[in-house]
């Protein structure tokens, strides 16, 4: 038996909490971004993927219209850094409805970095920072998606295994519905089938832990 729920008959409020607690975990684009006027901003926005690959180009929706998306539009520029579990509390804070002339950076004791091709600062204590430029903004209802290039990438190296981010080590933080967030938990591998190896009938076998 299944509860049945239609955007028509819900408030778009009450839909949207539905949609958030039922498309998760959701990364967070943890957002730098400068205003025109040289404030620094930082914000959370946990609608976001990767949405190219050559180019390289990430994507985060902005709901309404926030400074990050008012000072992207401005500049063209804004860093996605990760936001992990130990930072948890700070991602929060930033999430903060601020007025436009506080910058979070201050407001939630976050340390600026500088970054090495666009203006906005990087977050010190994220382990990863994705420089990017404005590549498009596409208005979608009373949200606007942002999709920016990636023009440089700063990793630390406490978290790389070579050239790869160790999961483990990037403990990421995830967006849950309503006041829920969620951490890494287990880490289970499975591999690819490849068309060349598939046998001909599908019997799950035994997952790696």
């Amino acid at each position: 038996m299944r509860s049945d729920f239609s955007p028509e008959e819900l408030s778009s409020r009450d839909f949207y909490r539905l949609l958030t607690a039922v498309v998760v975990p959701r990364p967070i684009a943890w957002v730098s971004s400068t205003s025109a006027d040289g404030v620094d901003n930082l914000a959370p926005h946990s609608f976001f993927t990767v949405a190219s690959v050559k180019p390289p180009i990430v994507q985060f929706t902005s709901v309404g219209e926030k400074d990050s998306l008012r000072n992207i539009r401005a500049t063209g520029e804004f860093v996605v850094n990760l936001a992990t579990a130990g930072l948890m509390a700070e991602v929060n804070a930033t999430g903060t409805n601020f007025d436009p002339e506080v910058s979070e950076f201050d407001a939630a004791e976050v340390t600026r970095e500088p970054s090495r091709i666009v203006k906005p600062p990087r977050v010190q204590e994220s382990p990863v920072a994705l420089e990017c430029k404005l590549h498009q903004l596409l208005p979608m209802g009373d949200c606007t998606l942002v999709f920016g290039e990636v023009v440089h990438a700063a990793v630390s190296s406490d978290v790389l295994e070579g050239t790869h981010p160790r999961v483990d080590q990037l403990d990421p933080l995830s967006r849950l519905g309503l006041d829920e967030w969620g951490t890494m938990g287990e880490v289970r591998e499975i591999k690819r089938i490849r068309k060349a190896e598939w046998p001909g009938h599908f019997r799950p076998g035994p997952v790696e832990e």
